[in-house]
């Protein structure tokens, strides 16, 4: 009985720990995006229908009430997203009332700007950068907010909360500024611009908690659900034969599958999972050992990929 009782201890005090640091990430974030709001002119908030981008507007809606969140929403479409992020993304941005701009990568092909790869691990996701890039362009943006995590991959766990870019959008690890004592600073140059990570100090299993706090509605694709996949590499992908590349020996199966984390169709993969809603999913995690950048391919072609891709304007 007393052994029982102890158990019962350690886990109301590990629940109340959990929420105490929660809190404190909120409060963060809000300030972060506060401080975005003060120290510059032209903000957006970088979205993509992913629970990361979905966390932050429900912080930045917290960080204005009530006012509605003062800058647009925008989002680099690949054309090769997953159905279930899109109409996701749709709904939310008419429910809530938010500026929503799309530029697409398709636009970037057809304008010569970028080539669309081709093969076995061909995917669109490289050639955001262009389109991204463009659109800071476009619209003058001096700050992109975005929902990079320190936790994700080792390129990621440089960043600064804000990240200076120069005038072509390049990121330099060996000139990002201190943030002592959560002192941030946006003042820039002429040109350049600076990358915003409002959740940088969260965790993945820190936005699942989050998003089961408040009740956060995410897209079905983050459950599990009957999916048409085939294995490569070990590794789960959707048979869309539209979009994702496949070889005539590699056998589509229905699987029970859910997706950790969503960008390009042909480079996420999914895993098998019953996780059927957010509390399966926050237990999942917790007892998870590998990252879920492990299920993106585009971070698997070389050791220094991602910090390769940041160097020459990718998010």
């Amino acid at each position: 009985m007393e052994t029982i009782e102890k158990l019962e201890h350690i886990k109301s005090t590990a629940v109340i720990n959990n929420t105490a640091s929660i809190n404190s990430l909120e409060n963060e974030a809000i300030y972060i995006f506060r401080e975005v709001a003060a120290q510059f002119e032209k903000p957006v908030l970088l979205f993509s229908g992913g629970k990361d981008s979905i966390t932050l507007v429900r912080l930045a809606q917290k960080a204005f009430y009530p006012a509605k969140i003062p800058f647009p929403l925008m989002h680099i479409d690949t054309g090769h997203n997953f159905p279930e992020t899109i109409e996701f993304r749709d709904r939310l941005v008419k429910e809530l009332g938010l500026e929503l701009i799309i530029r697409n990568v398709q636009d970037s092909i057809d304008q010569g700007k970028v080539k669309e790869e081709s093969g076995r691990y061909s995917s669109r996701n490289q050639l955001q950068t262009t389109t991204l890039l463009d659109a800071i362009e476009e619209f003058k943006f001096d700050a992109c907010i975005g929902g990079a995590r320190r936790d994700e991959e080792k390129a990621r766990a440089k960043e600064r909360i804000f990240s200076v870019r120069d005038d072509f959008g390049q990121w330099d690890e060996k000139k990002q500024r201190p943030e002592l004592f959560d002192m941030l600073n946006g003042e820039i140059e002429l040109g350049q611009n600076v990358r915003v990570f409002p959740i940088s100090n969260w965790t993945e299993l820190d936005v699942w908690s989050y998003i089961e706090k408040e009740d956060i509605e995410i897209p079905s694709i983050y459950f599990a659900h009957t999916r048409a996949t085939f294995v490569r590499d070990g590794m789960i992908w959707t048979a869309d034969d539209g979009i994702v590349y496949r070889d005539d020996n590699e056998e589509v199966v229905d699987r029970v599958v859910r997706f950790r984390t969503v960008g390009d169709m042909s480079c996420t993969a999914a895993v098998l999972s019953d996780a059927a809603d957010i509390t399966s999913v926050v237990r999942e995690i917790r007892a998870s050992t590998i990252s879920e950048r492990g299920a993106r391919i585009d971070d698997k072609r070389s050791e220094a990929a991602m910090e390769k891709r940041k160097q020459q304007g990718y998010f």
